[in-house]
């Protein structure tokens, strides 16, 4: 539950609109709500600022069709990661009012609080086109958090002159992501070249010796630039997540 749905219930209660008895079933389910299979944490809106994120993978369609709906009910925004196409055709049939992101293989729901206070936009680069997929689950939790999120794709180390026709984006952004496989370079390159905070994602494009993305994962965590910092392989949501929360005032 969100400080709006806290705040409505509340205001409820006081224009006697809602019993004292309805709200208290309402504030009981505030801490956790047990659904025999998942113990959903209502109440990491009001700690953290944003609600808990359904991880897909591993989950069957019904479960994830249940922990949206329960969540719903408490929610401004609601996101899902690592949804298939597969299993998402018959999330979006139950669920229609969601939308489903078929690069980023995420469901998101809601939109998020027009309260929530920003520095400035948040800026994803991506080095290949290949690697789009991981910067577009960065975009949409950045977004989904309330930040304005600005995006250049394929501008990697191997045409540095693609980069540099972007130097006023990457110069005027106030958190940057940059998500590359391969050898990992370009956050190295971004870093050097801004004076704002660097998410770098490693991400597992690449031939043999990447490795799954290891290869630039460690490129990145041996960054000479000192204004990056890096998360896990293909953890586009992690780095989006990060970006927002630096971002806000």
């Amino acid at each position: 539950m969100d400080r709006d749905h806290l705040n409505t219930l509340l205001n409820a209660v006081a224009r006697h609109q809602l019993s004292v008895d309805e709200a208290t079933e309402q504030l009981s389910r505030l801490s956790y709500e047990d659904v025999s299979f998942a113990h959903i944490d209502h109440h990491r809106s009001l700690r953290k600022g944003f609600p808990e994120v359904i991880y897909g993978e591993g989950k069957t369609v019904q479960q994830i069709i249940t922990l949206l709906e329960r969540m719903m009910g408490q929610e401004s925004v609601v996101l899902a990661t690592r949804i298939s196409p597969e299993k998402a055709k018959p999330i979006m049939r139950a669920i229609p009012d969601c939308h489903y992101d078929e690069d980023a293989r995420m469901i998101t729901w809601g939109q998020p609080s027009s309260k929530t206070a920003v520095r400035g936009a948040i800026l994803v680069v991506s080095a290949g086109t290949s690697d789009i997929p991981v910067a577009r689950e960065a975009i949409l939790t950045a977004e989904a958090m309330g930040n304005p999120v600005r995006s250049i794709f394929d501008v990697g180390v191997a045409g540095l002159h693609r980069l540099l026709a972007h130097r006023e984006a990457l110069e005027t952004a106030s958190v940057l992501v940059v998500v590359a496989g391969m050898e990992g370079a370009l956050p190295s390159v971004v870093g050097g070249m801004v004076n704002r905070p660097v998410i770098a994602v490693p991400t597992s494009v690449g031939y043999g010796t990447s490795l799954g993305g290891l290869a630039a994962l460690l490129s990145m965590l041996n960054s000479c630039s000192s204004n990056v910092a890096v998360v896990n392989i293909d953890n586009g949501f992690g780095a989006g997540y990060m970006a927002a929360m630096i971002n806000r005032q």
